[in-house]
Order: C-alpha cells, then structure tokens, then sequence
C-alpha cells in the first residue's frame, strides 16, 4: 500500500472546451502595476535559499524582476522532446467561502478562450503541433497549487514558442466570458459525479477524522456544486486576480534545448507580465485540535474493508536541511523493516489481513501525522486491527536487528548508485515532475549523486538503537485515532472498535525472531547452450540468436537509459489454451504466480538471499503465450535470467497467495461494480467478447470451486511446451545478452512444439448490432451511468494497414465526439473513442465511443452520437481535421520508440516472423500516407447505424 496518503487525494485534473453563446468578452488582461521596474519578490523563495542542501546544479534557476520564478534543466532522454510545467501558488486552500470550486473551474477556463486565442481555438493549435488531448496537454488542482503541463514533440521554434505563448495567455488574460462559464458547469459536475466513488467519500471521512478544526477538512479540489452552478462571472474574476500572478508563478521546462536560449524565450514572453490587483491572502490553516484516542467508522458499499490507525501533530515547517534528510532517512529505513515484516504476514497461511503498511506523512502543511493500516475481508477487523497495532508497537518496543537494518540499507543504497550511473538519462517528464513537486513541497531539488553522499553519511554508523529513537519519535503524537472503512455496518459499531483496540494494546508484544540465512539455489540449468545460428536486422538495430534446445533471442543494445536492460520471456500459446465456454483456473495464475515464490524458496525468502541486487519478476497470460517479464541493470543481467528461468521451470505456485485471492475477490468485484465506468469494466468485456468466458472474470461460486493444484497443473503444463522467445532490450550488448541466455533458457532439455490451439479457442466475434442499448447495472449512486456504442472493424494480423487506418479514423471520431459531447452538450466530462484490433483472432476488432453520463442524459448521449456518426456523411474530414487527429499520434509513436519499453514489445514476435521488421520500420509511414480520402471511406466503411452494438451501465436501484 502506499505510504503517502497524499497520493490519494484527488488531483483533479481536466481541460475543459466548451463553446457558448456570442456573449461579450470579459477581458481580464492585468493592468502594468504602479512599482514597474522594481524588483518583485515571489511568493515564495528557492527552498535552497534557506538550506545548507545544494541545489541539482544540472537545474538552472531564476526569477524575474516581476517575480515570477523559472528552473530549466538540460536533458535529451527522450531526444528533441521537452516537458513544461506552469504552477501557480495557488488551490482549493485558497477559496473563500463563496468560491468552493472555483480554483479547480478557473483551471478549466483557462483552456476556454483568451485575449489572442479563441475559445475552441487553444486545443486546436497545439493538436496541429502534435500535442494530444489528455496525454500532451493537461492540468491538475490540489489543495495547494495549480498546474499546467505540456509534453512537446519537438524543440523547433514554432513549438516552443507557440507553447510559451498559450501557457502566457492562459495565465495572464483569460476572458472569462459569462457564456463559456455557464457552458463549463454542467462539465465540472459530470466531473464531481465521475469522481464520486466511495474511495473519495472515504477519503472525506478520513481527512474529517484527522483535521475536523482545519481549513483542509472543507475545500475538497472539486468544491460545492452549488456554488459551481450558480457562482456569478465576478467571483472567478476575482479569484484569477487575486492569484493568477507572476510572483506566485514558476516555469519549469526540461527537455532537449540550449538552457540560455530558453531562458531568453521565457525573459521575452513573460517578463513584462503584471498584475496591479492586490495579492490574494494566504490562507489560515487552522490549528490542529487537541485529541484522544477515537475511533471512527466510515460505511460505504463498494470500498475495501480497511483499518487505519494515526497519530497526528502539529506540521514540521522547518526548512529543507541535511539534517532533515538524515532523519527522514533513518526513519524511512525503520518503516521499510516494518513494511516488509507486515508483508511477509499478508503471505503466510490464512493472513490476518489483505495488505497492511505503516509509513508517515503530511497533509498539506496543516498537519503532520504517521500510521499503520490493513486491508481485510469483512468480518476480519479484529484480527487486522491487533495485529498491525502489535507490530506497530512491536517495532517501537524492540526496534529492529542489525540484520533487518543492513537489509534494507543494501537495497536503498544500489538504488540510488543505480540512480547515480542513470542521472543522464532519467526521463524528461519525470524530471519536470520532481522539479514541480519539490517547488510545491518546498524542498531543493538535489542531483543523485549528492542523494546517495548524503544517504551513505546517514548511514554511516548507524545502529538499531538509533533508528529505534527515531521511529519512537515519528509515532509520537495525538491518538491513535482509528478509522475504519468498511461496505457493511460493524457489529457494536465505534465501542467495538475502541474495545478491540484496547484489547489489544493491553497484550504484551514479544521480540521478533530472528531468520535463517539463505543461499540462491538457482544457478546451474544444465550444459551450456551454444548459439545455432545469428541473423542481424540492422535496420532495427536487433539481432536474433538461435539456440539448439528451441530458445530464440533477440537482443536490442540501446543507449536510451542507462542502467536499464528489460526482459521478457515467452512460450507457450497463453489463453489459446483455455475453453472459452468456462473460466479456467489457470487464467488465475497472473494474480498468484509470482506471489508464490519458487519451489526451493518463498517469495520473501526471494527477496532476502538477493538483498542488494537489482532484478524483478513478472507474470502474464497473453492471448497467445505465458509471457515472464523483469527489469534489471547490466550488472544483474545474469541474475535476473536466472530469476526468470527459475520461474519457469520450478514455480513455487503455493496456496497462501490463491485462498488470499479467492478471500478477497467477492470484495473486489464489489468494489467495482460500485460505479458504473467499474461495472462496465467487468461486465461489458465478456459481452464484447460474444460471452468468451476468456474474458471474462470468474463468479464468486467458480474461484470458490477451484484449488491452486488445478492452477498448477495448467500452468506446469502451459511453461513445459514450445519454443521460447526471450527479447532482451537496453543498456546490454549482443554478446552479454547472448551468455547471460546461454547459461539459463538455453541450458533447458530440447523444447517441444508450441501446442495447437484448443478446438474453438483460436475464434471470437464480436456480438451482432443492438438498436436497443445492453443493460448491465452498478450498484452505485442512481444519477450515475455509462453508454457505449461499439462498431466491429478488423483485426491487426499480417501488415496491419487497415487496422491502422482504422485506428487513425478514431482518432478523427475522437476528435469530434469530444466537441460534440462535451464542448456542445457538456454531457460528460471525459467522453472517449478508441480502438483495438487484435493480433490474435482472426477479424476481430471495435471502435468504440463511451462516456460517463447522468442517467437522465443517456437518450441524448445516444442521440449525439449517432448524429457525429451522420456528420462523416454530411460533413466530409477536412485537412485540418486530420492533421489535429494523425500529429499527436504520430509524435506519441516517436516518443515510444525513444524507450525500451516500446521495443520489449514489438520484438516479441521477429524471430518467429521476420516481417516484424517492415511492420515497425513503416508504422510511421503509414500513418502519414494515409490520405482524407482512405479516412472517410473507413469512416462509412465502419461506422455504420446497422452495425452498432449499444450497452448502458445504471444502478441497480435506482
């Protein structure tokens, strides 16, 4: 579980394009303020200004004369491509009263028109530059802060500039028109009732439970939809001034670019930008309230049955220091014992709990608290709750051994030199994202090399005793406050509660058993191999090493990011082997393999004989192989085959990890079918599927009726047959890859033939057009609903021209779906179109539009889009149309191939069809030859009312 509750908190985050009615403009270009020409202070200074840390020198940071702050950073990975971020100190913290709501609507209307760009203009533009909807252009509100981000293709001029200009004229003169804010309404409440899930009520009753006195607990990001349905033009007028202003803005832009160049580029576009209005107040963040220990239930049908316990205090404001690292270090390494004991509980037979997990945190500098939680089946509280708060006093009490403490040590601390190996090619937007979130935080962005001095000086020394002060101090404070969140009522309700936390605080804890040492027992899988054959695809840059015993490799050196090699291994034929009238019990294996460890170890005796190694193991089912997957740096590219072949050949498949899964999947399915996107998730994918059970997820009555003995014998049976592909991508060469494979995979006894498929497996269809809509239900609020309509179109086997047309004319449907069913009829907030096209059976393949909707407007969501369906008969594509829907693919495709990952996928099948090549080699070819012409046709080829197939998700009681 994560360790940061702030994780869950709702960013909410949207670009909103709504047209409205030819109203006049309210222009909201900030007048020159009387100081001009004088030095502005920014809202807040660079952290490092108040620290004895060193700032990234990589980071070139400035501020305006006007205030506003910029840091811009060098970084080619991925090369020609750069990410922007704009922030303003500013969010929902900084609503009045009247004006919940109105920091997270005003991001929105941001997108909405300004002095030089029109309305439904904005989007448009940097469409044209290949920057998509949602993945290239988006923006978040949190309590704290407002954020505006751009993913640029390309570095040229015209992006860069054309990017600067749209983030100034948002920031700085933003019409407000009445017309566009009436429109946006009805889009921020479909948001509020999209994100209306029973997490997010809990996540109110949790954030009521630790700061019922402070400001945090009333300016949820998303606000009150009375005041989003009524709040007048002026009030987002005065919010805009109030906080829209240089000196509570920082750029940050990293990426591939010369730094002075860019830095001239913000000086010109955004130093003569002011703002005369007066300075919106900083809020009053209240005082925590003195507490006791309380217990609080939350019940809401659909959540996880969870248990947290908090202690709270008052927030530590002091600035970013070493010796606040040092501590946070020391306690991190305490937390991580815990965590990992609490996780080796979850794994033992029959578990106390689900998950559990104990880490501390801060909510928004008005409180900081620490914790421990468990995830549980219904009617398991009592045992969750004793457990997680004996370990918790367990671990103050006893601290932790040396040997738990070198452990953990080991493993942070070839992190983070792996960390130092890769800082050259660390990705560009998560950079941009680090840089955002230590402005946010208040924290000075430090470079991993000075991380890991630091961490080794913090270390240095250590002792169980120290880091046992230190976590005694981290769980000082008011409490235990309990929460508990569950989908049905508690017998005896609160008082149960406190008594079973009384109960247990009153036993006494004993210190925790010391572990064997282990030794790896996976490294010899017999004689050497000896490649057969070698065939290089230089225009691809792989080469394809054979082996006798039926192992295909093919390897990919890059020098995309350092440090990082991944691997997938594969054979078998995966869910061809499955019926598809019933559900198999080996479609579970994804969700139990792993978590079985191997035959000579468990998975946490896995983990503890490779302390300090980096390596990872994954499993999936595909529609045509068993595919194992891990991720490692070249140093541990021999252990992580060995890790992997150990997983194919002896698999611990034990049944700890299945009973867990079939105590907890009644609850997860519950969880799901809680709102409507949920329920269509499980429910509609097996109807697409003709009622392929495949697809489909077992009932409550059939994982009951299985054992993981039947899940063993499908699996052993699936991994001992046919050849295996191992693709191997990264900081590695052709000759490391091919001894590393040697002395593993390729040291297996001859495989066999690939399996045929099972009678019937090797089909599915797509079920027959519905004039009448589908029913499935959720049994969630009764405004909420889910439409879709879907359309057959063709699968993406041999050279996948027409599935990709197919898929470029979504992209075109996509773009008018969202103008028709959001910007003009603001039916839902996050309409989508997309398609797939299978690699696997034979002509099958959707395109599919959907949205979240009010129950109320599922008639007209259907109506809007049989009328976008008409307009690619009365309105033919224009040039334009295309070119907004083929750039952001295009660039997104570039982008992949800029990654390893992009090409662990697309080299699984080149040994076995060397035609691979040409279908990777001319994907981007394609999509630009493609012409208006062939688009249309596929349009009416494919999007045809008599072909439709309709589904509606409602509650179940409405």
């Amino acid at each position: 579980m994560s360790l940061s509750r702030r994780l869950l908190l709702p960013a909410v985050s949207s670009i909103a394009l709504m047209a409205g009615a030819a109203l006049p403009a309210v222009a909201l270009a900030l007048p020159v303020a009387a100081t001009q020409g004088q030095q502005a202070q920014p809202s807040k200074p660079w952290a490092q200004d108040a620290s004895d840390l060193k700032a990234d020198e990589r980071i070139r940071f400035g501020t305006l004369p006007n205030g506003m702050r910029y840091a811009l950073m060098h970084n080619a990975t991925p090369p020609g491509q750069a990410s922007f971020r704009l922030r303003i100190d500013a969010g929902s913290l900084n609503e009045d009263d009247d004006q919940k709501g109105l920091a997270h609507f005003s991001e929105h209307m941001l997108f909405n028109g300004t002095e030089n760009v029109p309305e439904n203009e904005m989007l448009r533009i940097l469409e044209r530059l290949g920057l998509a909807f949602g993945a290239d252009t988006n923006a978040f509100t949190s309590f704290d802060q407002t954020a505006y981000m751009l993913e640029l293709p390309r570095t040229d001029d015209e992006t860069v500039d054309t990017s600067l200009m749209i983030m100034r004229e948002q920031v700085s003169r933003a019409l407000m028109e009445p017309a566009a804010i009436d429109a946006e309404r009805d889009v921020i409440v479909g948001e509020a009732r999209m994100r209306d899930t029973p997490q997010l009520r809990a996540l109110k009753a949790q954030i009521g439970l630790l700061a019922p006195s402070q400001r945090l607990a009333d300016r949820l990001p998303i606000g009150d939809l009375d005041i989003i349905r009524t709040a007048p033009t002026q009030r987002f007028i005065d919010f805009y001034r109030a906080y829209y202003r240089p000196e509570r803005a920082t750029f940050i832009a990293v990426g591939d670019f010369d730094v002075d160049a860019m830095e001239a580029k913000i000086k010109t576009k955004f130093a003569d930008w002011t703002n005369s209005h007066p300075n919106g107040p900083n809020p009053d963040l209240g005082t925590l309230a003195p507490r006791e220990a309380e217990s609080r239930i939350v019940v809401e049908p659909g959540v996880q049955s969870s248990v947290d316990l908090y202690w709270t205090r008052a927030a530590d404001l002091r600035p970013d220091s070493v010796d606040r690292r040092r501590e946070s270090t020391i306690r991190s390494l305490g937390l991580a014992v815990l965590n990992r004991r609490l996780g080796e509980i979850s794994r033992q037979d029959n578990p106390p709990f689900i998950g559990a997990g104990g880490g501390t945190g801060s909510f928004f500098k008005s409180l900081d608290f620490a914790t421990i939680s468990a995830s549980f089946n219904p009617g398991g509280l009592g045992r969750a709750l004793e457990t997680i708060e004996q370990e918790q006093r367990r671990l103050i009490q006893y601290g932790v051994s040396d040997a738990e403490l070198q452990r953990e040590i080991a493993n942070i601390r070839v992190r983070m030199e792996n960390a130092v190996q890769a800082a050259s090619t660390q990705p560009t937007p998560a950079l941009a994202m680090a840089i955002l979130g230590g402005v946010n935080e208040n924290e000075v962005t430090t470079s991993p090399a000075d991380n890991l001095a630091r961490f080794n000086a913090a270390v240095e020394g250590l002792t169980p005793d120290m880091v046992k002060a230190e976590l005694a101090k981290a769980f000082q404070g008011q409490g235990p406050l309990a929460l508990v969140s569950t989908p049905q009522t508690i017998e005896g309700g609160e008082a149960e509660v406190t008594r079973i936390l009384e109960a247990s605080r009153a036993k006494p804890v004993e210190a925790p058993a010391a572990q064997a040492e282990l030794v790896w027992p996976y490294t010899d899988f017999g004689t050497l191999g000896t490649a057969s054959g070698q065939t290089a695809y230089a225009a691809l840059g792989a080469t394809v090493v054979n082996f006798p015993n039926g192992v295909r490799l093919t390897v990919k050196p890059t020098d995309f990011k350092d440090q990082e090699v991944l691997v997938s291994v594969s054979t078998g034929n995966g869910q061809l082997g499955l019926p598809t009238d019933r559900y198999s019990p080996v479609a579970m294996a994804g969700n139990v393999f792993t978590a079985g460890g191997l035959g000579k170890l468990t998975a946490d005796e896995v983990s503890r004989v490779l302390t300090g190694r980096i390596y990872s193991s994954g499993f999936a089912l595909t529609d045509d192989a068993y595919r194992l997957s891990g991720s490692t740096r070249p140093e541990d590219l021999n252990l992580q085959l060995q890790v992997l072949t150990a997983y194919l050949t002896d698999p611990g498949l034990r049944p700890a990890p299945f009973e867990q899964i079939k105590a907890i999947l009644p609850q997860v399915l519950e969880q799901q079918r809680a709102t409507a996107m949920g329920a269509f998730g499980i429910d509609g994918a097996p109807l697409m599927a003709s009622g392929d059970r495949r697809a489909s997820m077992p009932t409550p009555e059939e994982i009951n009726a299985m054992s993981i003995t039947d899940i063993r014998a499908g699996v052993m049976a699936g991994l001992a047959n046919g050849p295996i592909d191992v693709v191997i991508v990264g900081d590695t060469s052709v000759e490391d890859a091919t001894k590393a494979v040697a002395t593993t995979l390729a040291a297996l006894p001859v495989r066999s033939a690939t399996p045929a498929p099972l009678a019937g497996s090797d089909k599915r269809s797509f079920p027959a057009a519905s004039a009448t809509p589908v029913r499935i239900t959720h049994n969630g609020k009764a405004e909420q609903a889910f439409g879709v309509v879907a359309w057959p179109t063709t699968d993406a086997m041999g050279d996948r021209r027409e599935a990709r047309l197919v898929s470029l004319m979504s992209e075109v449907l996509s773009l008018r779906v969202l103008e028709e069913i959001r910007e003009k009829q603001a039916l839902s907030y996050s309409p989508m179109s997309t398609s797939s096209a299978s690699t696997t059976f034979d002509d099958y393949g959707y395109t599919l539009v959907a949205a979240e909707v009010d129950i109320s407007k599922l008639p007209d969501f259907y109506a809007a889009v049989d009328k976008i369906v008409a307009s690619f008969a009365d309105t033919p594509i224009t040039a334009d149309e295309l070119t907004r829907a083929r750039m952001p693919v295009v660039e997104r495709l570039r982008r992949s191939q800029a990654g390893n990952a992009y090409w662990l996928g697309a080299l699984t099948d080149l040994a076995k069809d060397p035609a691979t090549e040409q279908r990777i080699n001319g994907h981007i070819a394609m999509l630009e030859g493609f012409t208006l012409e062939e688009v249309q046709n596929a349009a009416r080829t494919y999007l045809r009312p008599d072909k439709a197939w309709k589904l509606e998700v409602v509650a179940a009681n409405p």
